[in-house]
């Protein structure tokens, strides 16, 4: 990996909502609408002869069902829809699982940790946030105004957007190989955006189906969450980089989850470690003052936050600082309304140990 040549854009304008375009011999981009800030996301059709393995589907809503209609009666009509490969178990690219298993017969193929997380998380339906998750809020020294309205109300649930999951899929896994669209390709695990997120490189090295692992002008949310407030999803996502990257030629043509296809992948997989080394190198320097994972949000990021972006905010700060902890260079302790102060060792700040 040489990180030589620039990102490049073959395709200028993206596809609508039940059209598809031929990126590459019977590898075709759709795109379904999302209903959030981030307004798409890319699934991939490729054929064979017994008919079509989908990539992705977007979030369970009649809107996708009716941009799915659309394509399967107009562009993707020669052939059947056999195989549904989901890259990972977020609502964006698994929401339409079980209607493809249901209504149209096709075969689920994702990584484990995917399905189980999927299925779980479409049972878990709360009225209201759990006590464990407003306990995680304030730890993370949410704005007091956000944190009394969030713990009244009834929370974003998986299954609002993900339909149910039936009984069944084909484990994917690191070192599978596939047969589809007439190449032969390698599926490598990432992790830190999503446990186990599949990508699939062609062996003729023209393509890759890259997820949201390899995103060219956006960066994959790496969040902490509640149900694992102790994980390093930076530390992992760098880990992935890191491995990922051999396998990275300039003249690859990238297919990602969301935004554009491009060339250009080992320069971006160096922007991708590197930006976030940047952010933690900032962070680090500003933790010389004790902070909560809110008082960083303007260290770690360089975009107004808002009441729309703030928990995808709180939990990516709350990630930077679990790294940095993990490598023992902060350190934290509880501050009196109950939400965790870092600080840098070394600071001046070290004399009460993490509790």
């Amino acid at each position: 990996m040489d990180g030589s040549a620039p990102l490049r854009f073959p395709h200028e304008t993206a596809p609508q909502p039940g059209e598809a375009v031929e990126v590459a011999d019977g590898v075709f981009w759709l795109r379904m609408s999302l209903p959030m800030k981030l307004d798409h996301v890319n699934c991939y059709a490729l054929a064979d002869d017994d008919g079509w393995t989908i990539v992705d589907t977007g979030v369970g809503s009649e809107t996708t069902r009716n941009h799915w209609r659309a394509a399967l009666d107009g562009p993707l009509s020669a052939k059947p829809v056999k195989r549904l490969l989901v890259t990972h178990h977020h609502p964006d690219h698994v929401g339409l699982a079980g209607w493809f298993q249901s209504e149209l017969g096709a075969e689920l193929i994702m990584p484990r940790t995917g399905w189980l997380m999927a299925r779980m998380l479409v049972l878990d339906d709360q009225d209201r946030p759990a006590p464990e998750q407003v306990a995680f809020w304030r730890g993370a020294g949410m704005a007091p105004d956000l944190l009394e309205k969030a713990q009244d109300k009834r929370p974003f649930n998986f299954a609002d957007i993900v339909d149910p999951l039936p009984l069944g899929f084909t484990r994917l896994r690191e070192g599978d190989v596939l047969r589809l669209a007439g190449r032969v390709w390698d599926v490598r695990m990432g992790d830190g955006h999503a446990p186990e997120h599949a990508t699939l490189w062609s062996r003729d090295g023209d393509l890759v189906l890259g997820g949201d692992q390899l995103l060219a002008s956006i960066s994959p949310n790496l969040g902490v969450y509640a149900t694992e407030p102790g994980a390093d999803p930076v530390g992992e996502w760098l880990d992935s980089c890191l491995r990922l990257s051999p396998f990275a030629k300039d003249d690859q043509l990238v297919l990602p989850g969301h935004k554009l296809p491009y060339t250009g992948l080992p320069t971006r997989m160096m922007q991708l470690v590197d930006n976030h080394h940047e952010a933690l190198a900032r962070l680090l320097a500003s933790l010389d003052t004790p902070k909560t994972a809110a008082d960083c949000f303007s260290v770690l990021f360089r975009s107004t936050i808002n009441e729309g972006n703030y928990g995808l905010a709180l939990v990516e700060a709350v990630a930077h600082l679990n790294h940095l902890l993990f490598q023992g260079k902060v350190a934290r302790n509880r501050g009196g309304d109950g939400a965790w102060l870092w600080h840098r060792i070394g600071s001046g700040h070290d004399q009460h140990p993490d509790d």
